[in-house]
């Protein structure tokens, strides 16, 4: 399709949130649709022999796209309309170079790392990270030779990069996957570091890339490529999806990190459908107003839970003192808190669940990101596959609570929380 490239008014740059409704889309080429249609088709059809020639030579990679030729559509496991609109939006939020969509978080993970991993090879990793993340490389990728080496989230670098060095010994490093803030305990890693970090292991010109899960903060409150990161993992569920209504996911970064993942995403067929890249266009019209929304109602939230008496903890970036040693980190790196709050209520499972359980306007669920607010108890759901010892020592104790702020009102959420509390 041809990009509709106005990314300003005369010397006026525009800003993404004004260019969602727009952006990589001519109305001309769908018979003037204000919208981009659904383009629910398999295959495409080519204008000549020529043509399709033309086209293949491209994706195959076997040359070099001209200047002005636009990459031709072939096969919806290739490229698909919707997709190439919502990937090139999706690029205005970080300023990378390219996107890539696929059908879960999930999915944009294991198709990631598998293209850089080889048997033999190294992952450097943040802890904790979120369950089907951990299990993807504590298990499977084990299974197929890679070993892992993982390092605290919550810590400056220069205490554990010597530990990590040791560990990885004279081994290839095939890359550094972390996750800031982790899921659930809202610790950061710092980016700019871990950058620095991955030039350690640079063998025969080849560095490791740094790959950042940046699915708490989303695409507003937090910009890894910008601080170093070469690419940028979503799951595109969360905030970018934000309705719980659709499964997808996203990497982003520049073409020499990019094309690997794009590659092998040809290749696994874990590329998202038209109907998906739909959804994800129809929500990125409102990322913002709705992000911001949940990011100013999760502060009334926390300063609430901080006070309250059966709360023994609050996990929540907004809180973060100039004693803690990550607080530059925050400063410098993040834009906002966000809207994911972790705490701990005084006791432990009996009395989580007892919370959870008298929770009223607020659904019990997991996930996060989503317009409604969502609690889950993180030891005994999305890590429950951690081992209790693990656990502890990542800081998710039976006591913890994960609570995802959404746009209703924020007394009315207190309001809930407040009953609740009387339960335990």
């Amino acid at each position: 399709m041809v990009k509709h490239s106005q990314k300003s008014i005369g010397d006026h740059p525009l800003r993404p949130e004004s260019q969602m409704m727009t952006y990589g889309y001519e109305p001309a080429l769908s018979v003037g649709a204000l919208k981009c249609p659904i383009y629910q088709t398999s295959t495409f059809v080519f204008e000549s022999a020529e043509a399709g020639k033309a086209f293949f030579e491209v994706a195959y990679g076997l040359r070099e796209r001209g200047p002005t030729e636009e990459k031709g559509l072939i096969y919806s496991r290739l490229n698909n309309p919707d997709l190439e609109v919502l990937e090139d939006r999706l690029s205005l939020w970080d300023n990378a170079d390219g996107a890539a969509v696929f059908e879960s978080g999930m999915a944009a993970i294991s198709t990631t790392l598998l293209a850089f991993s080889r048997p033999g090879d190294v992952i450097i990793h943040s802890e904790p990270l979120y369950g089907g993340t951990e299990y993807l490389i504590t298990h499977f990728l084990r299974q197929m030779g890679i070993d892992r080496v993982g390092f605290p989230a919550g810590t400056p670098t220069a205490s554990f990069e010597a530990s990590v060095r040791k560990k990885v010994a004279n081994r290839r490093v095939a890359a550094i996957f972390i996750e800031t803030p982790a899921n659930p305990t809202n610790a950061l890693v710092d980016i700019a570091s871990t950058a620095e970090m991955a030039r350690m292991f640079t063998t025969n010109e080849e560095r490791p890339p740094v790959i950042v899960d940046n699915t708490f903060l989303g695409p507003l409150w937090q910009h890894p490529l910008k601080a170093g990161a070469d690419l940028v993992v979503y799951s595109a569920t969360k905030f970018i999806g934000g309705h719980s209504d659709v499964i997808a996911g996203a990497v982003l970064g520049s073409c020499q990190w990019i094309l690997p993942v794009r590659t092998l995403r040809t290749f696994l067929g874990t590329m998202a459908g038209p109907w998906t890249g739909w959804l994800l266009l129809r929500s990125l019209e409102t990322l913002k107003m709705r992000m911001t929304a949940q990011m100013k109602n999760a502060r009334y939230v926390a300063d609430y839970l901080v006070d309250h008496p059966k709360v023994s903890a609050v996990h929540y970036l907004g809180h973060m003192t100039e004693n803690n040693p990550m607080f530059s980190v925050y400063r410098n790196q993040c834009s906002a808190p966000g809207s994911v709050i972790s705490f701990d209520v005084h006791g432990g499972e009996p009395e989580a669940f007892r919370f959870l359980n008298a929770l009223q306007l607020v659904s019990l669920a997991v996930s996060l990101g989503g317009t409604e607010s969502l609690a889950e108890h993180p030891a005994t759901m999305t890590h429950a596959d951690i081992s209790a010892e693990d656990q502890l020592r990542l800081g998710i104790r039976p006591s913890m609570i994960r609570l995802s702020v959404g746009v209703e009102h924020y007394s009315d959420i207190i309001a809930d929380l407040t009953q609740a509390f009387e339960k335990v």
